[in-house]
């Protein structure tokens, strides 16, 4: 206990009018009168600060020989002594190491005398010794390092399934009450690399509260406790609150520890939503599991912490053992990030030139050109996605026409569809292994083209549309060859209805799948039938042995001009058609 200075001790009375010094051995106050050792064991040294409707205080633990923090509630109100109850409960029954441990009876009462009686709430925990995640980002005023904040997603994502698990939520995750536990000097350091590696501890759980899954499925409200910038719009207004509070203040949280930009300096001034991607370069995978966890909308953000987990783990597995593949994926994925960065910041300043507009012209005048703006906006987004689309299908047909061509795939493929369906063609032909192929690779490419885009509100995943674009366009073409007429308007028609129908459906769009799926079928199937009827081949998609130059340009460009089509009519939906719906009352 050297470093304890052992001449004077603090009361603890709010209302004391002389609480320090006081004679180290004291057991009471010599001015109020109030107990200084605690339970015979605990003593207050010194002042903390102040937290919510608490004092803390430094208090040395005679029993085991170490400083420990002790929380005293001054607050009088019935509110303030059930949430300090309750976050007693709460650290008691917590055995973790990312949560401060309480002893059994840490929680007690402290019976005051003056200046009236009255019972003084004391809540007796772990000291941590460290810095808090605040003060860390004082240290990287432009954000801190990726690799430092993946380690601190990661450990924060695991104590938060152990709360929720318990079927507590924590409600007021945020950099200051997130700290690092320094090392003790007989351990070593859980990983070199300096601050950010240590032990992280989420401290602070005064607005922790107990949810029961049954009552969420059910309108209630609860207390407006809320820490403005991190909370969610659900908690601010008082409504009905679940895990999913914490998983938005956690993502804010570590969006501001990777740009250094306080959350509410980084919201749209029209949508509300965090424009933080273009200011600093990280995983695209952890920026969109980012951004799904501080969505407005409660149903779309993650369902638990096991999910952030696993796709946390994937995250840290990519980076630390990346393969050939995966660099060369990277790489690809960076070009086209920066790309669309470049279309992000474009729109940026479209609606940064809205703005200003607003200052500047009356308000027919605004409106007016709010509208030329916004429907320029619109249009360069489907364009962009058209050409993507359309860029997407062609590199897929002609990776589907050289693996078929060129390799023993085609036969494989062909020998297997004689042996299963031998009613569609006569004997194990290559040209229809190399045709299936090409249909499977042009739906890859298309469904890659219009993920990678970003456009309609997507939620960007790639693996299911990566999948139901091979499904799709590969039973559009078997759908040809079991039902249509080959060489028949009625088949190249078909084809389209049943391939950009089912792909559509597997798009990660917000609502109205549906109608999605049915506009962009039957408008792209339309213009097809039209071209059909002006003279265009109904045998466009089919080739024999030409050289690329001569005979293998027209299924290139039927697959390229399907993807234009299907991104034009998807966003017609998106832009025209779903909000005309929505305003007509469906949801």
């Amino acid at each position: 206990m050297s470093h304890i200075t052992q001449s004077a001790v603090h009361c603890i009375n709010p209302d004391c009018q002389r609480p320090y010094p006081q004679p180290w051995g004291n057991k009471f106050c010599n001015s109020c009168g109030a107990v200084l050792q605690l339970l015979d064991r605990y003593v207050p040294i010194q002042p903390l600060g102040s937290g919510g409707f608490a004092q803390i205080y430094t208090v040395w633990d005679q029993k085991i020989q170490t400083e420990k923090v002790l929380k005293v509630l001054v607050d009088n109100s019935p509110k303030a002594l059930e949430l300090f109850t309750q976050e007693a409960a709460v650290l008691i029954n917590l055995r973790h190491p990312g949560v401060p441990r309480v002893d059994a009876d840490g929680y007690f009462q402290v019976n005051l005398i003056s200046p009236k009686p009255r019972q003084l709430p004391c809540l007796v925990m772990e000291k941590i010794n460290g810095q808090t995640l605040q003060e860390i980002l004082e240290n990287y005023p432009q954000g801190c390092p990726e690799e430092l904040v993946l380690s601190w997603f990661t450990q924060a994502a695991k104590i938060l399934q152990e709360l929720h698990k318990r079927q507590i939520i924590h409600r007021d995750i945020k950099p200051s009450n997130l700290m690092l536990r320094n090392p003790s000097p007989t351990a070593p350091p859980l990983n070199q690399g300096g601050s950010g590696w240590e032990q992280l501890v989420l401290i602070d759980f005064g607005g922790a509260k107990q949810f029961n899954t049954a009552m969420l499925r059910r309108e209630s409200s609860s207390t407006r406790l809320f820490s403005s910038g991190y909370s969610p719009p659900e908690q601010v207004t008082g409504g009905n609150v679940g895990p999913a509070v914490d998983f938005y203040a956690l993502g804010r949280t570590m969006i501001e520890l990777l740009t250094g930009k306080y959350p509410p300096n980084l919201e749209d001034p029209q949508s509300g939503k965090l424009r933080w991607r273009t200011r600093v370069n990280v995983n695209r995978d952890l920026a969109d599991l980012l951004d799904e966890m501080v969505q407005q909308d409660v149903k779309s953000r993650p369902a638990n912490a096991a999910i952030i987990q696993k796709r946390l783990a994937k995250i840290n597995k990519g980076s630390s053992q990346p393969g050939l593949f995966s660099q060369i994926q990277d790489s690809v994925r960076q070009v086209l990030t920066q790309t669309s960065s470049q279309f992000t910041l474009l729109t940026q300043t479209v609606d940064q030139v809205l703005a200003g507009l607003s200052q500047a012209v009356s308000t027919t005048v605004f409106l007016i050109a709010k509208a030329i703006l916004k429907v320029l906006q619109a249009c360069l987004a489907t364009i962009w996605a058209m050409l993507l689309t359309g860029i997407g299908a062609a590199i897929g047909a002609i990776a589907g026409l050289i693996l078929g061509r060129n390799t023993i795939l085609g036969d494989l493929v062909a020998e297997y569809i004689f042996q299963q369906i031998p009613e569609l063609v006569p004997n194990a032909q290559t040209a229809v292994g190399t045709q299936i192929i090409m249909f499977a690779a042009a739906g890859l490419g298309t469904a890659w083209g219009l993920t990678i885009s970003g456009c309609f509100g997507q939620r960007r995943r790639f693996l299911i549309a990566s999948l139901m674009g091979l499904i799709s366009y590969g039973f559009g073409w078997l759908f040809l060859q079991l039902i249509m007429s080959a060489e028949s308007s009625g088949g190249v028609v078909g084809v389209i209805l049943v391939a950009v129908f089912l792909f559509t459906l597997s798009l990660g769009f917000r609502s109205h799948h549906i109608v999605y799926a049915v506009v962009a079928a039957i408008g792209t199937a339309s213009i097809f039938a039209g071209l059909i009827i002006l003279g265009f081949p109904t045998t466009s998609w089919q080739f024999s042995n030409q050289t690329l130059s001569s005979g293998l340009l027209m299924p290139i460009a039927f697959f390229s001009f399907v993807g234009v089509l299907m991104s034009f009519w998807l966003g017609v939906s998106y832009y025209l058609i779903v909000p005309g719906l929505r305003f007509l009352g469906w949801r």
